[in-house]
């Protein structure tokens, strides 16, 4: 799996852009502020539907313009296909010039990996950064979980107005027995997915992170672990009745898939409380090389790989660690100086001003 092409019409600080792009590593340099990032972005939102920057689509229109187009030709291994993005007032997708219904509709076409400094949210962010990065990884796998996860989402928010009402205008609590079995056998639903999928992070991981640390077993032992309220449907709707008082107190749902949470633990130590910022950097990589295998192993086609700025933040050793565990992946690399990644093919380009050029 490639990119092919990516064209890009008022988005951020470009007018127009045109590039062609080689299967194998393409890095991007130059001072900071002239539109690396903006490159991987488009292609990220091709990929996924949504910015990894900001969640307000005006931003990624150039100033003074009404509207941004993105363009992007892929190719995998059994069809070609195109992905046009139109941004004005909203988003709107095409699939080779058919335009979709819905954001879901072109997640799973692409499939990518981000590397990028806030990757260490992952770790020392808030669980909502760690059920993020599950949910990405998910729904470029499974479709159906994208569905089943936004039914949640919409029956939490159903569920959280219903409890205010409780609360200020007096509305039968009877009526919360709707809401708690949706909510129990939809968090049960997304339960499945998840643990699935932390199962499959938690059979790669420990090798990853031998790999990358060149220690060995006995001197950082890496685990991950799921925290959930529940296992079953039964364990959900109980725990949603137990609360059922104070979340009418409180005005709002204290329960369920969208409390979800892992831990990353080296030597049964927390990494976001004990480690330190070297182990919570090798941790977050172990991370998302697990997600770069299980991607594969899925759809038996190489990712694409956006590393961001991510090799700054990287010592020599780590670095040459990540680029040893990528075999046939198409990358790209934005960075502020000019380097060469031994032993594969790298295309250079250079960024000034929102002008690229080859070869520089």
């Amino acid at each position: 799996m490639y990119i092919k092409k990516v064209k890009l019409e008022n988005f951020r600080n470009y007018d127009n852009l045109e590039i062609e792009l080689k299967k194998d590593f393409n890095l991007i340099y130059g001072d900071n502020a002239q539109g690396k990032t903006n490159i991987l972005e488009s292609i990220y939102l091709c990929a996924i539907g949504r910015s990894f920057q900001t969640n307000k689509d005006s931003e990624l229109i150039k100033i003074g313009k009404d509207k941004a187009k993105i363009e992007v030709d892929y190719v995998r291994k059994d069809r070609e296909g195109k992905i046009n993005i139109e941004i004005s007032d909203k988003k709107i997708f095409f699939i080779n010039g058919i335009k979709q219904k819905k954001l879901s509709d072109i997640i799973g076409k692409i499939n990518i990996v981000l590397f990028y400094p806030d990757n260490i949210n992952i770790i020392k962010g808030s669980p909502a950064d760690r059920r993020k990065f599950l949910d990405i990884m998910i729904s470029q796998l499974k479709p159906n979980y994208i569905h089943i996860l936004n039914r949640y989402l919409k029956t939490l928010e159903q569920r959280n107005i219903y409890l205010k009402q409780i609360k200020f205008d007096n509305k039968s609590k009877d009526m919360l027995e709707i809401w708690d079995e949706r909510l129990a056998e939809l968090s049960y639903q997304i339960y499945i997915y998840r643990n699935e999928y932390i199962q499959k992070i938690k059979e790669k991981i420990k090798n990853i992170h031998n790999k990358i640390t060149n220690c060995g077993k006995q001197d950082e032992e890496i685990e991950i672990i799921y925290i959930s309220s529940g296992k079953t449907k039964e364990e959900y709707y109980k725990d949603l009745i137990k609360n059922r008082e104070n979340d009418i107190r409180r005005g709002f749902t204290s329960t369920g898939s969208h409390r979800d949470d892992f831990d990353i633990l080296i030597n049964n130590k927390k990494v976001n409380i004990y480690g330190s910022q070297g182990q919570a950097r090798t941790s977050v990589l172990s991370l998302k090389l697990a997600e770069l295998e299980i991607i594969y192993d899925e759809i038996d086609e190489e990712p694409i790989l956006l590393l961001d700025d991510f090799m700054s933040e990287l010592d020599e050793n780590r670095r040459n660690n990540l680029t040893k565990a990528i075999k046939n992946n198409q990358v790209f690399i934005t960075c502020t100086d000019k380097i060469i990644v031994e032993d594969k093919n790298n295309t250079i380009y250079h960024i000034e001003n929102a002008k690229l050029k080859k070869g520089n």
